[in-house]
């Protein structure tokens, strides 16, 4: 387990892929039994190909901001659909490094479970750092789903054939909904559960709100 933790990122695709099946079997979908009492919100913005990832930590349950980190790196991966963490990873472990603490819970702008190989980048990213993560991406990657109910905390099984893989979760009445699913150490009903304790006045919940507005006033910076 410990050699697959510690691969290269710059992996050719076909190599990537076949790692990406091995480590799905390593995920830990089971509920979180320790109590979550911060909450890193990750995300990265690419600008003429360099990578800008922040990570913002927030209180949970009252979302203050604790702390927050920012990286800074050139892109060194192609743009592959399903390898997105190969691409963004090595910034945003750059940044997470710089953190003064650890928090309890990863919130990533981008899937968990919800994969084609079931390893988007909170279940790779939260393999690796052995943290509980969740996904919360802003459109589907794959699969089906039956619209939810316009008013906010309406949610709807995201599926992939038979299989339940996720939740399309309404934050906010009449808005958009947004694609929640388990990365790592949690289960789909604990990550649905902290989406809405999150979410605020707006669509995303607030951790990957904050990384999202640290990220991409950074790449300007």
């Amino acid at each position: 387990m410990a050699e697959l933790l510690r691969h290269r990122w710059d992996l050719e695709p076909s190599a990537g892929i076949s790692l990406q099946h091995e480590l799905a079997g390593l995920l830990d979908l089971s509920p979180l039994t320790k109590p979550v009492r911060s909450i890193a919100g990750i995300d990265v913005s690419i600008r003429h190909d360099v990578a800008h990832a922040a990570v913002v930590v927030m209180s949970c349950p009252d979302l203050v901001i604790l702390e927050q980190s920012t990286a800074r790196a050139a892109v060194g991966y192609p743009y592959v659909p399903g390898l997105l963490s190969f691409r963004e990873a090595p910034t945003i472990l750059e940044a997470y490094a710089a953190l003064a603490s650890r928090p309890d819970l990863l919130m990533f702008d981008g899937n968990g479970y919800a994969h084609p190989r079931r390893l988007g980048i909170a279940s790779h990213l939260g393999l690796w750092l052995g943290v509980p993560a969740i996904g919360c991406a802003k459109s589907r990657l794959l699969g089906s789903y039956q619209e939810p109910e316009q008013e906010r905390g309406a949610w709807t099984p995201w599926l992939d054939g038979e299989e339940i893989i996720g939740a399309v979760v309404r934050t906010r009445t009449a808005v958009s909904p947004v694609f929640v699913s388990a990365g790592h150490l949690i289960n789909l009903q604990q990550a649905i559960q902290y989406v809405f304790k999150t979410c605020t006045r707006y669509r995303l919940p607030e951790p990957v709100r904050q990384a999202h507005r640290v990220s991409t006033r950074f790449q300007v910076e």
